[in-house]
């Protein structure tokens, strides 16, 4: 039987907001089971909190961020991704200010944090939602869609008018081991262009050639280069398993992504929670039901 898992101890991070550009810390502390995640603003009145759940996305333009009356964290995604490979099912994370620090841009600062702080089985039972039948969300020429599947695997494919990135396709088993190898370095990209346009407005203070890879009309200006040949679609990949955590439990299929960013994603989670008729909980330990797989919907990817 897989139990639940939260973190050894209490360990913290530091580093800048993306966009205020002003220095914030993060810390993960443990939390007993069937808590859940939960993000604490541990510098307002009374530490209000909230859960990393679909209902509380608040906006999903450029980052995902979670809302509530009163107060927000922005670009959660990076350090729930983390969360997912390393099947953390319960855990206080808590912050002196809006924002998650960026860190390099990928997701290496929170896997370190969470090598540092060490994982332990509580004692409760992890309970998934298995996907039974597919479901579909599409907005135009973007879409994404589950599958059944025994375990948890990411195709995805990503397509820029733009040189160094055109057309990429990733299909990953996702675990501990492949996501540390594979997903957790890739790095947060962005445009030239886009980055002035969002600096005008205030934004993006915190950006830079150290926590992102930045693209003008034809090249790549970061002086190291990429980390994977295929980074950008990696960071998709990543991007995706931080918003599946806003499910509110771990999921066992085949997620399949093309053009897919932060908005279809949500759109996506909230629909697999209105289908209750397609999925099923289920404990590991026993044997696994045999999914009966239905790919006619893989054909964009044949």
């Amino acid at each position: 039987m897989f139990l639940q898992r939260t973190i050894r101890k209490r360990v913290s991070i530091d580093g800048i907001g993306l966009h205020t550009g002003a220095p914030t810390q993060l810390s993960f502390a443990p939390a007993p089971e069937n808590t859940g995640i939960y993000f604490v603003r541990a510098d307002l009145p009374g530490r209000p909190a909230i859960a990393a759940k679909a209902e509380y996305v608040q906006a999903t333009t450029l980052a995902t961020s979670l809302g509530g009356e009163y107060f927000s964290v922005s670009t959660v995604e990076h350090c729930l991704s983390a969360l997912a490979a390393f099947r953390i099912d319960n855990l206080f994370i808590e912050l002196d200010g809006p924002e998650i620090p960026i860190g390099d841009g990928s997701a290496k600062v929170f896997l370190d944090a969470l090598m540092q702080a060490g994982m332990t089985e509580q004692n409760e039972p992890r309970k998934y939602a298995y996907i039974d039948q597919n479901i579909y969300y599409g907005d135009g020429e973007k879409y994404a869609y589950v599958l059944p599947y025994n375990g948890l695997r990411v195709t995805c494919t990503i397509e820029f008018a733009h040189p160094k990135i055109g057309h990429q396709t990733l299909d990953i088993d996702i675990n501990e081991h492949s996501f540390s190898r594979e997903i957790s370095r890739a790095r947060t990209f962005g445009f030239l262009k886009d980055v002035e346009a969002l600096r005008a407005k205030g934004l993006a203070k915190g950006g830079s050639l150290d926590n992102a890879i930045v693209l003008d009309t034809n090249e790549i200006l970061n002086p190291d280069g990429l980390r994977y040949p295929n980074e950008f679609v990696r960071h998709k990949v990543l991007d995706a398993l931080g918003d599946l955590v806003t499910l509110g439990m771990p999921m066992m299929g085949h997620l399949v992504l093309y053009k897919a960013g932060h908005d279809v994603m949500n759109r996506l989670v909230r629909k697999i929670l209105e289908s209750p008729e397609s999925y099923r909980h289920i404990e590991l330990g026993s044997d696994l039901p045999e999914p009966e797989l239905d790919r006619s919907y893989l054909w964009a990817f044949s």
